[in-house]
């Protein structure tokens, strides 16, 4: 049973929480994998239709345990250059997995979210932020950069001359500003911030699987691609959602709803 990775599911929504209040929810080893293996199972069941990702306690996500960072300098000088690569791999796998889900995906932040979680939430959809959420990339006080995939998603979301000062100052930023910046997408107050992220969650989830699956993924490569690989993508995808159930459902709906609509007037 996951002790630092806790899931509930609201009527096809999965809340995966972060389960570590008394550390700021910060990601140990134990924590990263319960929650690449929560990651993998909600994205790989068909009940699920969307997710939220949160944290319990007061905040959302404190990155990396600083604690596991001292602990693996004491390592033989040799060995912590491929140690520290080796534990990037599973870090950007778990990144990736959390991107690429193939359903919409919301970071409800309760909270702070720093370093790798503030990454974890840009690696959502979309953000829905409390009051008392703020968000650091913290990286450059601990002498590092942003290792969670910040590099890539905050320019996408801010352009590059803001995302540079955030990451160059490792400055915090507090959830007026964050939606001003245009990190976090919408506010909630504390007490109804799940609560409306499940609702959001439900709305964006309500359509085919087939076709937001599809979507997402070509979307998520569109700053890369030209408009013509765009077009070559989406021509495959659409010839798949011609085949599935949603869209054949859908189009036998319409027609019957227009015969019955002409036949009363």
């Amino acid at each position: 049973m996951a002790e630092f990775i806790e899931t509930t599911h609201d009527n096809g929504i999965a809340i995966v929480h972060f389960n570590r209040p008394d550390k700021r929810n910060a990601f140990n080893d134990q924590m990263r994998a319960e929650y690449l293996a929560a990651l993998t199972e909600v994205g790989s069941d068909p009940s699920v239709k969307a997710v939220v990702l949160t944290g319990r306690g007061k905040g959302f996500c404190a990155g990396g345990d600083i604690a596991g960072m001292k602990q693996r300098l004491t390592a033989p000088p040799g060995n912590v250059a491929f140690n520290g690569w080796s534990r990037q791999q599973r870090v950007h796998q778990v990144q990736a997995l959390l991107m690429n889900m193939p359903k919409p995906t919301i970071a409800a932040v309760n909270g702070a979210a720093s370093g790798l979680g503030a990454d974890t939430a840009l690696a959502c959809d979309f953000i829905m932020a409390s009051p008392d959420a703020s968000f650091t990339w913290s990286y450059i006080l601990r002498g590092l950069i942003p290792d969670g995939g910040g590099m890539y998603f905050l320019p996408r979301r801010i352009g590059l001359t803001k995302a540079k000062e955030l990451i160059f100052s490792g400055r915090r930023i507090l959830a007026a500003e964050a939606i001003s910046l245009g990190i976090a997408d919408r506010l909630s107050s504390e007490t109804t911030l799940i609560e409306e992220a499940t609702h959001w969650a439900r709305e964006l989830g309500a359509g085919s699987s087939t076709a937001l699956a599809l979507g997402k993924g070509i979307l998520n490569q569109s700053s890369e691609l030209s408009a013509q690989q765009v077009f070559a993508m989406g021509s495959q995808a659409q010839s798949i959602c011609y085949t599935s159930e949603q869209h054949q459902a859908a189009v036998v709906a319409f027609l019957e709803k227009s015969a019955s609509q002409s036949s009363k007037s």
